[in-house]
């Protein structure tokens, strides 16, 4: 008798089926898995083993092979430990075989034989809805699975033998209750902020048209606070956002039993490698970039990351998806993230400032920003100065904006913007930094000012084909924060403005 479990292998986001197959067998007693199964899924045998023989079992003294199909199909992790143990069960005959084979199971066996939670639940959960199965997971990653439908039979138990007493009817397990939404945390306010004002209007700006944005400026002028901010006031995940960010941090491990509407926020350390910053690694896991899907990643310290760090974000920047490729590995992960970044005007950090003369003069400050590449440079759409406060500035008492207030303005204009989409029937494009170069030329309609403005401009500056679209997509934007259907002059001209500094920048990286 051969006994068939389903569970899943997870490729990206993505859970293909995996038909687990156990046949006893005359022969030497043991277990072989066999199925292109890695250090942990060759391991699970020893697990499996222990966890029988807490439940009160003992193994067959017979040949046990266990068959992971498709076998070219690559098998990682650890979640093959219950789908094994219960295709096990079938074949000695313990569990029945129609209460499990319209299941997708999944967990990690304890030696006491407990299940232990596993990554990846969520699309598990996805997969065997597909599959037209219901889900057997751990009973600490129920609540996650419970998201994937409210329709699909689910049974999440503690233990092994908890398992066996359903399947028998001597136990009956209710199903998980989906992990709560939460949205207590108190994020930052803009109102912490004192002066700034062109700081402020920019990041306003960035968070209306999902733009990518850089600060610049000497220490201590609030870069970071203003950055750390933005999540503040942009607005709440959607549902498909929502589904989307889960997936990613289930199978990167980061669900934590919560579940929140606030956009990802993700500030990586300088330091961090190629491999961290885009995903890759043994066993291919998403990167920042990708934990930053639907949300923001900050970038402080802009020019201490490495040069080859950094240009690895120019592709996910235009495409919102990061492809790793590797030998024996093929993975896409979605990276539709918001890049907001902060640097020093030079190494001391002072260069501009009134009174302060850079100890190497000009070069100091040209080799410094030449650490950033001009593509990259190119594919940010607004670069804003942030001076250093004085102490009247800080000493000001009266009550700045708060992020409520300015989320308000955000959310109408997105709203703009949503519905103008919809009404050309774009899909998947819902703010003016998503859209394609074809589409905003014919949605930011220019009149004879704003024309001219932009063809002297556009010349003057010798602006790319790519950084003439993003000025039309700020100004765009802009308009949107205004309520304006038509672009008028001073959009355009608030737009450019915002340039000019990258602009510049991109002349020092040439």
């Amino acid at each position: 008798m051969v006994a068939h479990i389903t569970t899943v292998a997870f490729n990206g986001i993505e859970a293909h089926p995996v038909d687990v197959q156990v046949m006893i067998s005359p022969g030497k007693m043991g277990i072989s898995i066999v199925g292109l199964a890695d250090k942990a899924v060759a391991e699970s045998k020893e697990r499996i083993q222990a966890a029988l023989h807490a439940t009160g079992l003992s193994m067959p003294v017979k040949k046990v092979t266990v068959n992971l199909a498709p076998a070219d199909l690559p098998k990682e992790g650890s979640h093959y430990d219950l789908p094994i143990a219960v295709g096990l069960m079938v074949a000695m005959g313990i569990i029945p075989s129609d209460m499990v084979e319209q299941f997708v199971i999944l967990g990690e066996l304890s030696l006491d034989g407990t299940i232990a939670a596993v990554n990846g639940v969520l699309p598990a959960g996805m997969g065997a809805v597909a599959l037209g199965k219901g889900l057997i997971c751990p009973e600490a990653c129920g609540g996650e699975a419970a998201w994937a439908s409210a329709d699909m039979e689910l049974l999440a138990p503690y233990s092994l033998l908890a398992l066996v007493n359903h399947c028998k009817g001597s136990q009956v397990l209710s199903r998980p209750k989906p992990v709560l939404l939460t949205d207590n945390t108190k994020l930052p306010d803009l109102s912490d902020i004192k002066g700034q004002a062109p700081a402020k209007r920019a990041l306003e700006v960035a968070a209306a048209g999902h733009h990518n944005l850089l600060f610049v400026g000497p220490p201590g002028a609030g870069k970071s606070m203003l950055a750390e901010r933005l999540q503040s006031i942009l607005p709440p995940l959607d549902p498909r956002e929502l589904l989307d960010v889960s997936l990613i941090k289930s199978i990167a491990g980061k669900m934590d039993g919560q579940v929140s509407l606030h956009r990802p926020f993700r500030s990586p350390h300088h330091s961090t490698s190629m491999a961290a910053m885009v995903g890759g690694g043994l066993k291919a896991r998403p990167g920042e970039i990708s934990l930053a899907h639907n949300g923001v990643l900050f970038l402080d310290e802009f020019p201490e990351f490495s040069p080859q760090v950094l240009d690895s974000l120019r592709q996910p920047l235009e495409t919102g998806q990061c492809t790793i490729a590797r030998a024996n590995h093929h993975v896409k992960y979605p990276a539709r993230f918001q890049l907001v970044a902060a640097m020093n005007p030079c190494r001391c950090g002072m260069a501009g400032e009134p009174g302060h003369v850079c100890a190497r003069g000009p070069r100091c400050q040209t080799d410094y920003q030449a650490r950033i590449s001009g593509p990259l440079l190119d594919r940010i759409d607004l670069r804003i100065d942030v001076p250093a406060l004085t102490a009247n500035d800080l000493m000001r008492s009266e009550k700045a904006e708060t992020s409520a207030v300015v989320a308000g303005r955000v959310a109408a204009a997105r709203e703009m913007q949503k519905r103008r989409y919809a009404a050309i029937g774009v899909d998947g494009i819902r703010t003016n930094g998503e859209c394609p170069a074809a589409i905003i030329e014919n949605i930011a309609q220019l009149d004879g000012p704003s024309q001219k403005l932009i063809r002297d401009i556009s010349e003057k500056m010798r602006l790319s084909a790519r950084a003439y679209h993003r000025v039309l997509k700020v100004a765009r934007t802009i308009a949107d924060l205004s309520t304006s259907e038509k672009i008028g002059r001073v959009h355009v001209a608030e737009a450019v403005s915002y340039r000019l500094g990258s602009e510049r920048m991109v002349a020092l990286a040439s």
